[in-house]
């Protein structure tokens, strides 16, 4: 399958469209134990792990503590990488790659930006649902994979 073309935005010529995968972050944030959680504002609904696309000329940690900062108000402590997941199908608006980190949060969790609300949930009574591959990720982060 041939990559379409589309006009170049500065000179106009066609061009090839690449088409690869968006890269996020996500972010298992401990308070007391417990996981912080977000019910997101924005389709697809639901409670999902704090997260968000990475912006150009950022890095992968700066992406985390500022996606945390936007949505939970909270300050990271001892960020540390998991692991990625990159199943195509982990995400209904497209391709996207998430690079996953734990840490410890510090300060009030607070709902803000893309979050409705914010909630600290024990490991053991997580909700039932979970946006995206969300339930996966904390799964495999509890069973120590």
């Amino acid at each position: 399958m041939e990559a379409p073309l589309i006009p170049c935005p500065q000179c106009g010529a066609p061009v090839t469209r690449q088409r690869n995968p968006s890269l996020a972050v996500d972010i298992i944030i401990l308070v007391q134990g417990r996981v912080v959680l977000i019910e997101r504002r924005n389709p697809p609904l639901g409670w999902a792990l704090p997260g968000g696309f990475v912006d150009y000329g950022e890095s992968l940690e700066q992406a985390a503590v500022r996606e945390a900062a936007e949505e939970t108000c909270l300050e990271l402590m001892d960020l540390r990488q998991f692991r990625a997941y990159s199943d195509p199908d982990r995400d209904p608006r497209g391709h996207v790659v998430s690079v996953v980190f734990s840490a410890v949060g510090r300060g009030t969790p607070r709902a803000a930006d893309d979050a409705r609300k914010v909630k600290l949930f024990s490991p053991q009574a997580l909700p039932s649902v979970l946006a995206f591959d969300h339930a996966r990720i904390l799964a495999d982060y509890f069973c120590g994979v």
